[in-house]
């Protein structure tokens, strides 16, 4: 069949999890990809038929984001990426009639199923905040986050005809057409030997955090960071601290041989920790509630701690339960992507099929989505 595949670009999670999924899918299927930011260079060197957009960005400070820059920031972007998008749309309309629409967390792919009436599959680790109930006594004192969040989540692909949703904590399904799966591996993790180690991987998305550097410095425990200095071509080292450019060889070796990981509150690292058994020191980044879940329920399950802000005594804390977090994690296990890729096969299948009508049906069923 033929496959629109949307990718969001604002951090690499989303990337690096479709890749897989499309890898699997161009064996197949006639594939195009509508894909924005840094995720567009990724996914052009490893397929064809790739389409860059213009997307969504945030501005960070710190550990946080600053809501009113990432607004001025993105009101610049559209009145620049509109018209690019909407020239890029109509040649999709004339050079690629997809059958079905696959989004991930992507807003163009999927208003180009809706203007063309097309069953869309939702594949992110998103919708769990809106598709799955969630324990009172879990969101106490986030209440006003979750509801903001659950409601942006809600609005993001409304009346998609399935949403597969990667996962590595298992809340009630609440809303039909709802899929929980393992989480999307890539297959150098999957392939990667976990082994102990002294160092901790040190990973974070913005480049402004300088607070967690000092509280790294003075604990005296080697580490590994990446993401702070983007601009650097070989190792700097200062004391415990090893600044590392990216690698993707490089990071895995370093995450599969960490002693434990301290990291934002990102989904595709912390699944990728949890599969490798590594604990998790989460410091979800401030304005982003889907990280403070993901965090919440990392904690829960005892296979990590979730802090609001770094401290000394919060890293210390941590590095006790390391012993303790490590147990817990093993007692998870992942038959690699099997899960997945079969649940996602199966629901393109049904798609294909009620391609014509599956609106009306799924009207009868529930009404709306």
């Amino acid at each position: 069949m033929r496959i629109l595949y949307g990718v969001v670009g604002e951090g690499m999670g989303h990337a690096t999890r479709s890749r897989v999924l499309l890898e699997a899918l161009t064996k197949e299927h006639e594939v195009h990809i509508v894909v924005s930011g840094r995720a567009q260079h990724y996914l052009a060197q490893r397929f064809q038929n790739v389409h860059g957009i213009w997307g969504l960005t945030i501005a960070y400070e710190g550990n946080s984001v600053k809501k009113w820059q990432t607004v001025l920031q993105n009101l610049q972007g559209a009145v620049a990426g509109w018209p690019q998008n909407v020239r890029q749309y109509f040649d999709l309309v004339e050079g690629f009639k997809p059958d079905v629409v696959v989004s991930d967390f992507e807003t163009f792919s999927y208003l180009f199923a809706k203007r063309h009436m097309l069953p869309v599959i939702s594949v992110d680790n998103m919708q769990i905040i809106n598709r799955c109930t969630h324990d009172p006594a879990l969101l106490a004192g986030h209440e006003e986050s979750f509801e903001a969040s659950r409601a942006i989540v809600k609005a993001k692909l409304p009346g998609a005809f399935h949403y597969l949703t990667t996962t590595f904590f298992y809340p009630p399904v609440r809303k039909r057409r709802t899929t929980l799966a393992p989480s999307i591996l890539r297959p150098e993790i999957l392939a990667a030997k976990p082994e102990p180690g002294e160092h901790l991987l040190v990973y974070q998305t913005s480049t402004t955090n300088t607070h967690l550097q000092e509280i790294l410095k003075q604990s005296g425990v080697p580490c590994r960071v990446y993401g702070i200095r983007r601009d650097i071509k070989e190792d700097v080292v200062e004391g415990n601290l090893t600044y590392r450019p990216f690698s993707e060889a490089g990071f895995i070796d370093d995450l599969r041989t960490a002693r434990a990981v301290v990291a934002g509150g990102g989904y595709t690292l912390m699944s990728e920790a949890v599969y490798l058994h590594k604990p998790l020191l989460s410091i979800p980044v401030g304005g982003q509630f889907e990280q403070v879940l993901n965090a919440l329920y990392l904690e829960k399950l005892g296979y990590g701690m979730y802090v609001k802000e770094l401290s000394q005594d919060a890293l210390k804390t941590f590095l006790s339960r390391v012993p303790a977090c490590a147990e817990a994690l093993k007692g998870y296990e992942q038959d690699g992507n099997v899960k997945m890729l079969s649940a996602l096969n199966e629901q393109l299948a049904q798609a294909y099929e009620h391609r014509g009508h599956w609106r009306m049906e799924l009207a009868e069923m529930d009404g709306k989505a």
